[in-house]
């Protein structure tokens, strides 16, 4: 036990020396070995001078012993919009040191070779941090024998502003493939395999797992893939949109907006540079609020199709063989879209045309546009529904078209290619709860992750008593053993069968 605790106290990086902590698991009924955390480590230098808005550069390193014992500041952000679903909590930003990674390892597991999960948060592409306690991995790797990893990325307009003249795209999509790199080339210092990598998330961090399993720099680094509630009806932003929108971004900034496209990038770049996080914080917050409407789930600035690591939106990309035989697990929660419309007053205003107007322009893959195709799929859903309200009926409809059918039709296609991936729906909703919520987006996570304490007075997740606790042990354990074998089946889900097309005992319920 000495050499264990030895082990976990000082850990090599190529950066230089960590000392983590231990982190105890409690498992009720299980044995759980105690877990190793290592928090707050650089994997990338400071986003901040010459570097905000450049690629992630490598970390120039340390001398001496890092203390690992917290996770670094999350990167600078405004509030979530989910806060009245998923509670409130302080954000603690800062640009310097935020390019950190977090990572918990079975203790005794030094040169054991044990399978990974890298694991990206969700957020709108706009919020988050890998850090906070909501993901903390001990759990998951007592429970999978894993080595668990989560990090912050660039969100936002320093990870999603679209300047291509001066090379500025996709800056947080190429932060998390330097977390891969990382993962690659150092993880074997904390017991774990780079040859068995599994890259999960949840929301945005799906589509960015999705992404990075199919992108041609990185999918040699993945081995399976977890997708936990992607919002696959939401094409990558057109590089035409993206300009766009970084023109208003900079008109509110009172720069220079017209330079985008027209050769005067690098001096908006410059004094974008200069300004204080703060003001880029509010002026995107402004530009958010210009945009929002019911029913809308893209932010202004979110990742460009043909930009760095997405040269094919990941839907088509996985259509056309790119994940090659890579594992994949995907599904949904029940409910996704309640979060964005049960607590928005304007939704309450909603009428029959104005949820036809937003299924022509948001469902253009079953609609086109066309106003009578969407007024039957509308009037087919008011049948199965009566008692619905117009917002009621637009939170099913956008639940379908936004997250459970691209499930679906990616399901299809791997069973196609002959690579069948696993299906999830999560249904369990808060105790008491009067159907306003359901299983809303994000209500898995406490259940993965177990980190019931981390969410009090959090609407979607409630008092949770023993049935969670039990049903946290079968989702947590289910993809947790998917991230060590391929396989999600385990004790009491050894009939989840890999989807093939066809009815619903292919789908795993949860909840």
């Amino acid at each position: 036990m000495a050499a264990g605790r030895a082990w976990w106290r000082t850990v090599e990086t190529e950066r230089g020396r960590v000392c983590g902590e231990p982190a105890p698991v409690a498992e009720e009924g299980a044995d759980a070995p105690p877990v190793a955390a290592f928090r707050g480590i650089p994997y990338a230098a400071s986003p901040v001078g010459a570097l905000r808005f450049a690629p992630p550069r490598p970390h120039e390193g340390w001398a001496g012993v890092r203390d690992a014992a917290r996770p670094g500041p999350a990167v600078p952000q405004g509030p979530s919009r989910l806060e009245r679903v998923m509670g409130r909590r302080t954000v603690d930003w800062s640009e310097h040191g935020c390019l950190t990674l977090n990572v918990w390892s079975p203790a005794g597991a030094a040169g054991a070779g044990r399978p990974v999960l890298v694991w990206f948060h969700g957020g709108g592409f706009t919020s988050g941090s890998g850090g906070w306690d909501w993901y903390d991995g001990a759990r998951l790797a007592a429970l999978g024998g894993l080595v668990v990893v989560t990090a912050n990325y660039r969100l936002g307009p320093l990870g999603y502003l679209y300047l291509p003249e001066s090379g500025v795209g996709n800056l947080g999509l190429q932060d998390q493939a330097a977390v891969l790199r990382w993962v690659r080339d150092n993880i074997a210092a904390f017991g774990g395999d780079p040859a068995r990598v599994t890259v999960g998330g949840q929301s945005a961090g799906a589509y960015a797992a999705l992404v990075l399993g199919v992108a041609p720099e990185t999918r040699g680094l993945v081995r399976r893939v977890i997708a936990q509630s992607g919002p696959w009806g939401l094409p990558p932003q057109d590089q035409e949109a993206a300009a766009e929108s970084a023109a208003a971004f900079l008109d509110l900034l009172g720069l220079p907006g017209k330079a985008v496209g027209g050769g005067r990038e690098p001096e908006a770049l410059r004094e974008l540079r200069a300004l204080p996080a703060e003001r880029l914080l509010a002026a995107y917050a402004r530009l958010s609020a210009d945009r929002a409407r019911p029913g809308r789930v893209a932010p202004p600035m979110y990742p460009v199709l043909g930009g760095a690591l997405l040269p094919t939106a990941p839907r088509q990309a996985v259509a056309g063989g790119a994940l090659g035989d890579a594992g994949l697990l995907i599904g949904t929660v029940r409910d996704e879209m309640t979060a964005f419309v049960a607590f928005d007053e304007r939704a309450r205003a909603l009428t029959r045309d104005d949820v036809l107007r937003i299924m022509r322009e948001d469902d253009r893959d079953a609609f086109g546009g066309d106003r009578d195709t969407a007024a039957r799929a509308y009037d087919d859903l008011a049948r199965l529904r009566p008692d619905a309200s117009p917002a009621g009926l637009l939170t099913e409809a956008a639940t379908g078209w936004l997250f459970r059918d691209g499930v679906t039709r990616i399901a299809e296609q791997r069973a196609a290619q002959g690579a069948p991936a696993y299906v999830y729906r999560f249904g369990r909703g808060p105790d008491g709860d009067d159907g306003m919520l359901g299983a809303t987006h994000c209500a898995e996570l406490p259940f993965l992750f177990g980190t019931f304490d981390a969410y009090p007075d959090s609407p979607m997740l409630g008092r949770p008593g023993t049935d969670a606790r039990r049903l946290a042990r079968a989702f947590g354990g289910a993809l947790a053993a998917f991230a060590a074998t391929g396989t999600p089946n385990g004790p009491g889900l050894a009939d989840w069968r890999p989807y093939c097309g066809g009815p619903a005992p292919e789908v795993m319920y949860f909840g």
